[in-house]
């Protein structure tokens, strides 16, 4: 079937009527009647040769037929979206909006003075960061929601793409004062100890639950905690050790009071940059691609 015909405001006017389970409701939205709504869903109808809506009394939702189109609709507008904020920020030079998405533990040890040199040498530059876990961020990049990500690898997904730029290994802390923990921090010497680990669900957690995995052990951490700075006020009130990734206690993590010990075998995590595949690269984004692509851990020579 050709493409010719489509009107993408008939696609969104149907859409509409979808998500708000009413012709009158869409017709509102788009300052239209309601009988040019019902017959440009007729025309659509028409076209594939299928019942899209359904109308019970006022409510109208949609067929088995019309939720696959909707699917397929919603990544059509958001493509075309994203055609129109590219075609405004060439024009425009560098401005507009940027969605990015990752970690806790680099948006706060890493990103700031990226976000700040930004916002310095362009100010009508807004980028907008959400913090999540690697899972759901990765799936709002797949819809759409965002436009990049900085991630913890391995990504698994067929229609972005991820460009490693850093290595982070984990480390254990312990508190401060006697007795100093051990040069050489094993798997079954952490078995013994009152170990806090990151709450299950984080793509770091499932590195750390790996490690003593391949050791054959599975430890059951005192605490399970989303936050690195809560990890360290309870390790530095001497509540046990934790294992955390490097960049969460060096440079802006740094704390008095803490012990830093290697993990052996040594344990790291990649970060990424991840993006759909076919994302239209608007100025705003390639100056936040390029400052991300060049980022470096706090102590690494440029």
């Amino acid at each position: 079937m050709k493409t010719a015909g489509l009107n993408l405001d008939h696609l969104r006017v149907l859409l509409d009527v979808m998500e708000l389970g009413s012709f009158s409701l869409a017709a509102e939205r788009h300052g239209l009647s309601q009988p040019a709504v019902s017959q440009q869903v007729r025309q659509l109808e028409r076209r594939y040769g299928l019942r899209l809506i359904e109308r019970m009394g006022r409510k109208a939702s949609a067929t088995a037929a019309g939720q696959e189109l909707a699917g397929h609709l919603r990544g059509i507008l958001a493509a075309v979206e994203d055609a129109d904020l590219a075609m405004q920020s060439l024009a425009a030079g560098v401005s507009g909006r940027v969605r990015l998405g990752t970690g806790a533990t680099a948006c706060t040890y890493l990103l700031p003075p990226l976000l700040a040199r930004l916002r310095q040498q362009f100010p009508d530059l807004d980028v907008v960061v959400r913090v999540g876990n690697t899972a759901d961020l990765l799936r709002d990049i797949e819809d759409n929601r965002l436009d990049v990500g900085l991630l913890t690898m391995p990504i698994r997904a067929r229609r972005v793409l991820a460009t490693p730029v850093l290595e982070d290994e984990f480390v254990a802390i312990f508190p401060a004062g006697a007795p100093a923990p051990p040069s050489r921090i094993t798997p079954q010497l952490l078995m013994d100890r009152q170990v806090v680990l990151f709450e299950p669900g984080a793509q770091t957690r499932a590195l750390v639950d790996d490690w003593f995995g391949a050791a054959g052990l599975a430890l059951r951490p005192t605490m399970e905690l989303g936050s690195t700075e809560a990890m360290k006020e309870i390790v530095g009130a001497g509540l046990g050790c934790a294992v955390l990734p490097r960049l969460a206690v060096s440079g802006a993590g740094a704390r008095a009071g803490l012990v830093t010990r290697s993990l052996t075998p040594r344990l790291g995590r990649e970060l990424a940059v991840v993006t759909r595949r076919d994302k239209p690269v608007s100025r705003g984004l390639r100056q936040v691609l390029d400052g991300l692509l060049g980022l470096k851990l706090p102590g690494d020579k440029p």
